[in-house]
């Protein structure tokens, strides 16, 4: 199976991890020379929109995408050869704009926070009044790990808000008071079957995830409501491929906040902790193979590495900790890599990651209590 990915990240580097064992092998497109999927496969270099490169994929028998913000020409240039897209573009129209996605969301009553679009400064002045304070102004195109978006607390926000945001298309939205944040990961496949993944409990940090733990002691009852979203949702777009939803969890209530169609940081977890990964079960669905289990194996806490990798030689000693390297330059604010801690049991879990907590880089050593003490 020759399989082709818009995207030479470390989605796509996963993605071919998963897949070759299941006999695909793998191209990637992507604009930069150093992309890190390049190790595991051929990397093909060029702009998305230049019809020659993206025809180098000519040769692939499936195409999908590691992330959502694939230029709407590249779709159409694949499109156009004959070649399908999976997921389909509409999926990434949905995603790629905001007030777009909300709409579709109340369409599917799939509960929301308030919201309203945003083109000028008075219109902004009349979106407070019916969204109330306080809020949050986004772009509706390409914000991501909290780019692209001001939180406004009182009219002495405006000012500066504006002068960052000004001059996009903007959404304004209501901020949530919330008990925790989740997201729900499910995978879909050409023939309709569906099937669901534990919830994700994750904690952010300067619009970043940072850690993301199964099950995180959250309700059945909110999983249910998770999973009955995420099937309308996949439903609604005919898809196929994993795709997660993030949600605002207030007692049993939940609110959609975004959904990502790709595989997602929340559920990296799902390489070590559940029966099939979300990456596996992304190339089983977009290559036609049957669907994997996507059961718990073991209670499981991601921790995110942003910006560089910190020490690993005492982290590896840790029993059933697993670490993942993406082979990426140090940036500031950058996913370099990853680790995932497994245990039989929660409360074995959180206390083995109360006792590395030490060797963990900040914040993530003080935003795992978070976790232990639930």
């Amino acid at each position: 199976m020759k399989t082709g990915i818009l995207g030479g990240g470390q989605l796509a580097r996963m993605l071919a991890l998963a897949g070759v064992p299941l006999g695909a092998r793998f191209s990637f497109v992507d604009p930069s020379e150093n992309a890190c999927a390049g190790d595991v496969g051929r990397l093909i270099v060029g702009e998305w929109d230049e019809r020659d490169t993206l025809m180098k994929l000519a040769d692939c028998d499936h195409i999908t995408c590691e992330f959502e913000n694939v230029p709407a020409r590249a779709l159409e240039i694949l499109a156009d050869a004959g070649k399908p897209v999976r997921p389909a573009a509409n999926a990434f129209a949905a995603a790629q704009d905001r007030l777009v996605e909300k709409r579709m969301f109340e369409s599917l009553d799939i509960a929301v926070a308030p919201f309203a679009p945003v083109s000028g400064r008075a219109e902004l002045l009349d979106a407070l009044d019916r969204v109330g304070w306080p809020a949050v102004l986004k772009t509706r195109r390409m914000g991501y790990d909290g780019k692209g978006q001001y939180v406004l607390y009182s009219p002495e926000d405006l000012e500066p808000a504006w002068a960052e945001l000004g001059g996009n298309d903007l959404i304004l939205e209501r901020l949530i008071d919330f008990d925790f944040e989740c997201s729900i990961t499910a995978v879909r496949s050409n023939d309709g079957q569906v099937r669901c993944y534990p919830l994700s409990r994750t904690i952010h940090e300067g619009g970043i995830l940072r850690l993301a733990a199964s099950p995180a002691g959250i309700p059945g009852s909110v999983q249910k409501r998770a999973e009955e979203f995420a099937q309308r949702l996949l439903a609604h777009l005919d898809y196929v491929g994993c795709l997660t939803l993030e949600l605002f969890a207030d007692g049993d209530s939940l609110l959609a906040n975004e959904f990502a169609p790709r595989v997602h940081n929340s559920a990296h977890w799902t390489i070590e902790g559940a029966v099939c990964s979300q990456f596996e079960n992304h190339v089983r669905a977009v290559c036609d193979l049957p669907l994997g289990s996507t059961d718990l194996r073991q209670p499981s806490i991601l921790f995110n590495w942003i910006g560089r990798l910190p020490a690993a030689s005492r982290m590896l000693e840790t029993k059933n900790l697993h670490w993942h390297d993406y082979n990426k330059q140090a940036r500031p604010g950058r996913k370099v890599g990853h680790a995932t801690l497994v245990a039989d049991s929660w409360p074995a879990l959180q206390r083995a990651a109360d006792d590395i907590r030490p060797l963990l880089p900040d914040p993530l050593d003080r935003l795992v209590g978070e976790l232990t003490t639930l």
